[in-house]
């Protein structure tokens, strides 16, 4: 049980694509939207542990808007291809990690985007239609993020991810989906930013040619495949992939990655919210993750 009179556990969660609060939204309005982002996130957490929200004290990390600048991510898509060329070659690299048949994927040189939607829709028994409009936003989000190492958008994002860590102290980071791309890298350029646990919801991080080799620090050439640098410092990382989810390909993190505790594959929506983070954060294994930080 809870010790009485124990602080609460401190938290930072770092969000992926699809939580942008629009252009031009700064200073107070910026700051009430988080706090609406932050208690939205600890509602579900809170749930999943069975303990009132008051026992977590949870920030939000936002990033999104620095990600609203590339000139290349901000033209709308044409046609049946994504509009960002970098954007279409990930989704490619995902169309091959997934298996798709080179009569849908067109040899993966490029891939239709109705016709990729409706393939995966059928093997994960996804909606179809709210499928295509999350690969609309999902790959120009993680190539405006992944453009270049020394992309402005890309060390502004990992910056600012950084400083909430940094303000907030977290024993705790939560990172779902690109949010865990942005806050691995922000935990290996500052170090001495070390919370107890990492935990990696529904991540992307070992794609292959779309995530994984664009990562910084980029992955060790070992004598078998090259392996992703584990965190700095003793933070222990645990990471939890649906196998339902078809962005957490491939699922299984500590294949790729060094220093990894515990990599669950673990059911957490049949619906087409298999990739939310709510339904994350309120897992069974989630919470049993969490839990022995706050002493339950």
């Amino acid at each position: 049980m809870t010790t009485p009179g124990s602080p609460p556990l401190r938290i930072v969660t770092v969000h992926g694509v699809g939580n942008g609060f629009g252009a031009g939204v700064t200073g107070t309005r910026r700051e009430e939207l988080r706090a609406l982002k932050a208690a939205a996130w600890a509602r579900p957490l809170a749930d999943g542990l069975n303990v009132p929200t008051d026992r977590i004290d949870l920030d939000f990390a936002y990033y999104a808007d620095k990600l609203l600048t590339a000139p290349a991510a901000q033209g709308e898509p044409s046609g049946d291809f994504l509009g960002d060329p970098l954007a279409q070659e990930m989704l490619a690299a995902w169309a091959q990690q997934l298996g798709v048949p080179d009569e849908v994927s067109q040899g993966h040189a490029t891939v239709p985007l109705r016709a990729l939607s409706s393939w995966v829709a059928r093997r994960f028994d996804l909606a179809e239609g709210p499928l295509r409009v999350f690969l609309r936003m999902l790959f120009p989000e993680v190539a405006t993020y992944l453009r270049a190492e020394d992309a402005p958008e890309r060390t502004a994002a990992r910056e600012a991810v950084a400083e909430r860590i940094a303000k907030h102290r977290p024993r705790v980071v939560i990172a779902h989906s690109l949010g865990s791309v942005v806050a691995y890298e922000a935990l290996h350029a500052h170090p001495d930013l070390q919370p107890d646990l990492f935990l990696t919801l529904g991540s992307p991080l070992a794609l292959p040619r779309a995530v994984f080799e664009r990562l910084v620090p980029a992955p060790r050439h070992s004598s078998h495949a090259p392996r992703g640098a584990r965190l700095p410092g003793q933070t222990r990382w645990v990471n939890i992939a649906d196998p339902g989810d078809p962005v957490a390909v491939p699922n299984r993190l500590g294949q790729h990655f060094e220093g990894i505790a515990l990599d669950h594959t673990t059911v957490i929506s049949r619906l087409f919210h298999f990739h939310h983070a709510t339904n994350y954060l309120q897992s069974a294994t989630t919470a049993a993750t969490i839990a022995p930080y706050l002493g339950i």
